[in-house]
């Protein structure tokens, strides 16, 4: 069993790393429509409102968010 490989001690070589392609090219088309879209991006969040404090709504978690409703002590799952 001495001159099997699986009992060297020589530390085996360093895994080669796989070559990474390069990335692909975008047509004309393609980079037109991520920049209105950037642009779309953009525009909301200059234009975007913070939410309104609700009102007499349920304390602790959203309901609906669970499915469970609760109205006068009474939950209900639906």
């Amino acid at each position: 069993m001495a001159g099997s490989a699986d009992t060297t001690d020589e530390p085996s070589p360093p895994a080669t790393t796989a070559s990474v392609p390069e990335p692909r090219q975008l047509t004309p088309a393609a980079q037109r429509a991520l920049a209105e879209a950037e642009a779309r991006r953009q525009a909301a969040e200059a234009n975007a409102r913070p939410a309104a404090k609700e009102l007499q709504g349920p304390k602790g978690p959203e309901p609906t968010r669970y499915g469970d409703w609760e109205n006068k002590g009474i939950a209900s799952d639906f």
